[in-house]
């Protein structure tokens, strides 16, 4: 009587000696594996090198140094939590804290507001040559720097030969102080972030509006719904996705708004325009107090950090994931 192995045809006593748990295969798929981890680690390591250096490692040294008093010229000296003690009883930073809340609020409403507006205009039914030359009319101011924006803005702005002045003169109204008056000094940065950042985020909107089914509006209108209503229940819940994108961006880069007010207003008057960042940047590098700084610019980030987390939180609840 013949074995098992006997009867088998030399093809199934070969596929059975090279089967899945045979030592040569096995090392084999392990070369490969890790011959691809390699190359994806050699891809990634500039992200995660650059990450660690320009991201983490001031993140640390940020932390660090709000422990202690810095003022370069001498080696840090340990003072534990007494630097954001110390944050309390700043009068300026509460002031700028309320600038930059009050630009973060006018950045979110503003920039997105308009934003979406002018993605619906150019939604509509136009020719595509003129689709083009409105994306790229409203899109361009966010392609150059701010700091040329600003510059620009600032002469726009100019009390006496201002061509914002020279209109509202035209029109029968007082001339406004934009860059020196304590009220309009915020409007003018408030302004210029928003004719600057409104471009990207119509890009955004435009993108998500073209996604929108076609069948599902125009059932939306055959059941006798009005464009409005087309807009809130229909087009509204398809575009949370970008909304919510856009909101989250706008606050984030409205927290760390600099370079525009430097141009504009300096800060001023006093401190009536005057952000937490441009403030941080004159503890650190007027005063020399990197200690002291460097405690406000851990603060600011947590928080950014928490807004960003609760919106996060919150985007369940209104933001339409088909």
């Amino acid at each position: 009587m013949t074995t098992t192995t006997e009867t088998q045809s030399p093809a199934a006593r070969q596929q059975g000696a090279a089967g899945p748990g045979a030592p040569g295969r096995t090392s084999r798929l392990s070369a490969v594996k890790r011959q691809d981890a390699l190359t994806g680690y050699a891809f990634t390591a500039p992200t995660i090198i650059g990450f660690v250096i320009f991201v983490l490692g001031p993140l640390i040294a940020a932390f660090y140094l709000s422990l202690t008093k810095y003022n370069i010229l001498t080696a840090p000296k340990f003072v534990g939590f007494d630097n954001y003690v110390r944050m309390f009883r700043d009068e300026r930073l509460a002031t700028t804290y309320g600038n930059t809340v009050l630009y973060v609020g006018a950045a979110v409403v503003l920039i997105n507001a308009f934003a979406l507006l002018f993605a619906v205009l150019i939604n509509q039914r136009l020719p595509k040559g003129l689709t083009y030359v409105f994306r790229s009319a409203y899109f361009f101011p966010y392609l150059v720097a701010l700091v040329y924006v600003s510059i620009i803005w600032q002469a726009l702005f100019q009390k006496d030969t201002g061509i914002m002045n020279y209109y509202i003169a035209g029109l029968g109204g007082e001339k406004i102080d934009w860059l020196n008056s304590p009220e309009f000094s915020k409007l003018s940065v408030i302004i210029v972030d928003t004719w600057r950042n409104v471009g990207f985020s119509m890009l955004i909107f435009v993108a998500a509006l073209q996604e929108v089914p076609k069948d599902m509006v125009e059932a939306a209108r055959m059941d006798g719904a009005n464009e409005w209503q087309v807009f809130r229940r229909i087009v509204v819940p398809m575009i949370s996705q970008a909304t919510f994108f856009n909101i989250t961006i706008t606050i984030i880069g409205a927290f760390q708004i600099y370079e525009s007010i430097i141009v504009l207003t300096r800060g001023g008057p006093g401190d009536a325009s005057r952000s937490v960042v441009m403030y941080i940047a004159e503890v650190a590098f007027n005063k020399f107090d990197m200690g002291y700084a460097s405690a406000i610019a851990v603060t600011l980030f947590i928080i950014i950090m928490l807004v960003t987390l609760l919106q996060f939180r919150l985007r369940k609840s209104w933001v339409n994931n088909e």
